[in-house]
């Protein structure tokens, strides 16, 4: 049975990039699956992905509306790619739920569809957790599978070896990788004492997703959305001397402009998957 059903598009691609995010923990704050539901917004779908053969259902369960005492709708887990051309190039939008199951078998369909479609490269895009406060410009992290694809200020890193459980996401690009594709990647750093959306991060992944791409990615209500949640965060932060402290001292230490460690970034992604992630609201107090 195939992962994939698929439509042909209505018209040839123009140097087409597949864009690409997930939910789950590379995708903190809901920051890369915001970036790219807004770029794919509008577009043309061109492929749907069969959710029984890709979820687990008792671990990500279809959400049911009930109303006035009456089942109404049932909402199943939901994988595809849009197409939509922004100014003078296509752009393949994969986004959705991240799959339990059948991650190579997905990676092949994907692979097959690009070389149909003729994709020129993939650009991952993701969100972790890390010691940086909100009252600065959103880090960026970038990765790349070979020399030369990314721009020179671009912060490439961590250095030296990173280990930790694979997303989905990641087993998908790197079939690519594998396949002679050239993909790049950037990953939003999200403070860890951020709960709920954070726009401020799907922003800078636009903004460096799109300078990668040359073209000018939508922004839509995000520039409004981070006012408010800047708003409450400095608020949250000014009622309580302790982590006011706390914040300051995430400032000087983002002021040293030294990229985190393989160990510190592992050490937040742990944190994050077992779900110690501080709640909406202030900041978690500073331990000793």
């Amino acid at each position: 049975m195939s992962l994939a059903r698929i439509t042909e598009p209505r018209e040839p691609l123009v140097a087409p990039a597949i864009v690409a995010a997930l939910d789950g923990w590379v995708d903190a704050a809901s920051a890369s699956t915001s970036a790219a539901s807004l770029i794919a917004r509008g577009g043309e779908e061109l492929a749907t992905f069969d959710p029984d053969l890709l979820y687990d259902y008792r671990d990500r369960r279809p959400t049911l509306d009930i109303v006035d005492g009456r089942p109404t709708e049932l909402v199943w887990p939901r994988l595809s790619v849009a197409r939509v051309r922004i100014e003078d190039r296509d752009l393949l939008v994969l986004t959705g739920a991240e799959p339990d199951l059948r991650w190579r078998e997905l990676a092949e369909s994907l692979l097959e569809l690009a070389l149909r479609l003729g994709v020129v490269e993939w650009v991952s895009l993701g969100a972790i957790p890390a010691a940086v406060p909100h009252t600065r410009p959103v880090p960026i992290l970038a990765t790349a599978s070979s020399p030369g694809l990314l721009r020179d200020d671009e912060r490439r890193g961590p250095e030296g070896l990173l280990r930790v459980p694979s997303a989905a996401l990641s087993a998908l690009e790197m079939r690519f990788i594998e396949a002679g594709i050239p993909t790049v990647g950037f990953y939003a750093q999200v403070p860890h004492y951020v709960g709920g959306a954070y726009p401020q991060a799907a922003i800078a992944l636009l903004e460096h997703a799109g300078r990668h791409l040359g073209i000018t990615l939508p922004l839509g209500d995000l520039p409004e959305e981070a006012a408010t949640t800047r708003a409450r965060l400095d608020r949250a932060v000014a009622e309580d001397p302790e982590t006011a402290a706390y914040v300051a001292r995430l400032e000087a230490m983002l002021g040293e402009e030294s990229l985190p460690s393989g160990d510190e970034l592992a050490s937040e992604i742990e944190r994050f998957l077992r779900g110690q992630a501080g709640e909406a609201g202030p900041p978690p107090r500073p331990g000793p």
